[in-house]
């Protein structure tokens, strides 16, 4: 798993793992892991979760607003 660069340092995510259809997200202080993929989330939101995650900015807001119930 990547760590979350964080760039704001105000984000609740500390680390994703990124797959082919898949990105896999580590909250703070959560013992889950979440796994968006492309079956729930969809491959748009999919592919611009993975660029928020690895620019390091955006992605727990994204999140937040786009695909916070659609976790696998």
């Amino acid at each position: 798993m990547m760590r979350y660069a964080n760039r704001t340092g105000r984000s609740n995510v500390s680390g994703y793992e990124i797959g082919d259809e898949f990105i896999r997200v580590k909250f703070n202080r959560a013992a889950r892991i979440y796994t968006y993929s492309h079956r729930k989330a969809g491959k748009h939101r999919v592919d611009k979760l993975k660029i928020l995650a690895q620019v390091g900015h955006g992605l727990n807001s994204y999140i937040n607003r786009s695909v916070k119930k659609l976790y696998d």
